[in-house]
C-alpha cells in the first residue's frame, strides 16, 4: 500500500493536473460539460432524428449512457499512457509508478463527479425525481468505479511493455462503445442474443444507472456484484504487476 506522503502527493498533482486542464481552454471547466452534450447531440440527430428511433425519453436516456460511458472511456484512454507521459517526472524524482495512473483516475473521477451533479439536476428538472432507488446509486457507483480503477491500471501497467498497445485500446473501447447498450436498449436485442449482450459489463453499469435514475427502480443486483467483483480481481492483479516491475519502467520509456 502507498504511504501517506504519496497519497498527499497524488492528491496534490490531481489538484494541479486539473487546474492545468480548465486552463487550456478559454471555457476552462465548461469544456468537460460541452464533451458529453456534444456526442449526446450527434447521437439523437442520428439514431432520434434520422433514423427516428428516438422516444419521449431518448434525450434522458441517451444523455445517462453517453455520461457513465465517457467516464469510462476517457478514464481508460488517458490511463494507457499515464506512465509514458510520466517520463520527465521519472528522470527527477523516485515514485512508485502506480501514482501516476492513480492520478488520471482521481482527475477523471472529479471531472464525472461534474458532469453527474449537472445530469441530474436536469433530470430532476425534467420530471425524473428522487425515488427509493437513489439508495442503490453509491453501490453503483463503486461498481463502475471499481471496473475502471482495475482496467486502467492493467492498461497502464502494460502499455510501456508493447507501446503500440495503446492503439489497440483505443479501437476496443469503439467497439465496445457500439455493444454498450448507449442508444439502445437491452430489451430489444433477441432474447437468444441478450446473454452474450449482458457479458459486457459496461452494457450491465449503463442498464442500472437507467434503472435508477429514469425508471426508479432497483438495479441488477447480481450483476453489480459481478462487475464489482471483476473490477476489484483486476485492480489486485494490475497493482501487484505495477509494483513487481516498478523498477522497470524508466527504462521502458526511454526507449
Amino acid at each position: 500500500m502507498l504511504s501517506a506522503h504519496y497519497r498527499d502527493l497524488i492528491l496534490y498533482k490531481t489538484q494541479a493536473d486539473l487546474r492545468a486542464e480548465a486552463a487550456k481552454t478559454y471555457i476552462g471547466f465548461l469544456w468537460w460539460v460541452l464533451d458529453p452534450l456534444m456526442f449526446m447531440m450527434i447521437f439523437y440527430v442520428v439514431f432520434g432524428l434520422l433514423l427516428k428511433r428516438a422516444t419521449p425519453d431518448f434525450v434522458p436516456f441517451l444523455l445517462i449512457g453517453l455520461v457513465s460511458w465517457r467516464w469510462f472511456q476517457n478514464t481508460i484512454s488517458h490511463g494507457a499512457t499515464a506512465i509514458l507521459g510520466g517520463r520527465g517526472l521519472m528522470q527527477q524524482v523516485y515514485l512508485p509508478k502506480a501514482i501516476l495512473p492513480l492520478v488520471v483516475i482521481l482527475t477523471d473521477l472529479v471531472k464525472f463527479g461534474v458532469v453527474l451533479g449537472l445530469m441530474l439536476i436536469y433530470l430532476w428538472s425534467a420530471g425524473f425525481g428522487v425515488g427509493w432507488s437513489y439508495l442503490a446509486l453509491p453501490a453503483l457507483l463503486l461498481s463502475h468505479f471499481l471496473l475502471i480503477l482495475g482496467l486502467t491500471l492493467l492498461v497502464a501497467a502494460i502499455v510501456p511493455f508493447v507501446p503500440d498497445l495503446r492503439f489497440l485500446v483505443e479501437h476496443l473501447l469503439q467497439i465496445v462503445f457500439y455493444m454498450s447498450g448507449i442508444f439502445f436498449s437491452g430489451a430489444t436485442i433477441p432474447e437468444r442474443y441478450q446473454p452474450y449482450f449482458y457479458l459486457n459489463p459496461m452494457a450491465n453499469i449503463i442498464e442500472a444507472y437507467r434503472d435508477i435514475l429514469l425508471h426508479r427502480t432497483w438495479p441488477n443486483w447480481s450483476a453489480l456484484a459481478i462487475v464489482a467483483a471483476l473490477g476489484s480481481g483486476i485492480s489486485l492483479l494490475a497493482y501487484e504487476f505495477l509494483t513487481r516491475n516498478d523498477h522497470l519502467y524508466p527504462k521502458l520509456v526511454q526507449r
